[in-house]
């Protein structure tokens, strides 16, 4: 394996649940609630999922329980800030210390302990096409549900009516509601596919990425998810975009340790999220300090009694 192959497949096995968490995010945000608890997601996502997996024997066990585990902390979520219509970003930090907190209560009997990853698909014949093969047709598949989430979330918001309806609630939710949507009910979908996703991102993590359990593990990806989702304007193959690019940066900048360029180790490692800082700060100076997001992003609704 050359070097550049090696560096390539690390890219993509660190972008995977980047851009995993960022297309649920995305929908979430499109639907007009603004959930800043992606981190907490994730890493309840990755506990549940090792945890599981390491109980029963069965790691695909583990991925469902990691999906259920996001939505379920979602849906605490969906209960302030629909239900009670509570500030959304109150509700989203909290929601991160709860996950975090959570997470280390389910993961502290599974700390260190091993567990086979999920293995790769290997596409017979094309998985042995030099260089190409290895990178397209032989990999594991979360790689492939992040590149198929990516397409379906373009196809549902930009050509069905129901993506026109999810887009319409976060766009202007009262005219929604006036012509009889029930704009509550969507943003919970919505909200539940978020935390889904999270979840499934989780689970990547302790099950493929590094199969154990270690509590943080997760690092601030669900932060570096919610810039992902700014820094697309809230288009998803852009968001695809933004995954393997901040990814890449984590991976250089592992690769820049090992070459001895003379930076500390600490500012190395947090290269990736300065940057993600300058990258938003660009981008909004060169939207004159708007956001092209949707218009209702972060009102509560209250329907009319």
């Amino acid at each position: 394996m050359t070097l550049l192959e090696a560096i390539i497949l690390t890219v993509i096995t660190a972008s995977t649940p980047l851009l995993i968490a960022a297309i649920g995010e995305l929908v979430v945000e499109r639907s007009g609630v603004l959930n800043l608890g992606v981190e907490g997601m994730m890493i309840i996502g990755a506990a549940a999922g090792i945890a599981a997996a390491i109980t029963t024997g069965n790691s695909w066990f583990g991925v469902l329980i990691a999906i259920l585990a996001g939505m379920a902390l979602s849906l605490v979520f969906a209960a302030l800030v629909l239900g009670l219509a509570a500030n959304q970003v109150a509700a989203g930090l909290a929601l991160a210390i709860l996950g975090l907190g959570l997470s280390g209560v389910i993961g502290a009997p599974f700390v260190g302990v091993q567990r086979e990853g999920i293995g790769k698909i290997e596409i017979p014949y094309l998985s042995d096409i030099p260089f190409i093969g290895e990178i397209l047709f032989h990999q594991d598949p979360f790689v492939y549900a992040s590149v198929a989430l990516t397409a379906g979330v373009w196809w549902f918001l930009t050509r069905t009516r129901a993506g026109l309806v999810l887009r319409a609630c976060g766009e202007n939710h009262a005219a929604a509601h006036a012509l009889g949507y029930r704009v509550l009910r969507i943003r919970l979908l919505a909200i539940l596919f978020g935390g889904g996703c999270a979840g499934l991102a989780g689970a990547y993590l302790s099950l493929v990425y590094t199969p154990f359990w270690t509590s943080g593990m997760t690092s601030g990806r669900g932060w570096i998810a919610l810039a992902i989702v700014v820094f697309a304007s809230w288009l998803p193959w852009r968001a695809a975009v933004g995954a393997y690019l901040f990814g890449g940066l984590t991976i250089l900048q592992l690769h820049a340790q090992s070459a001895g360029v003379p930076l500390p180790s600490q500012v190395m490692a947090a290269l990736p999220y300065l940057l993600t800082i300058i990258v938003l700060v660009v981008i909004m100076r060169a939207r004159r300090g708007g956001a092209a997001g949707p218009a209702c992003l972060g009102t509560p609704f209250v329907p009319d009694r």
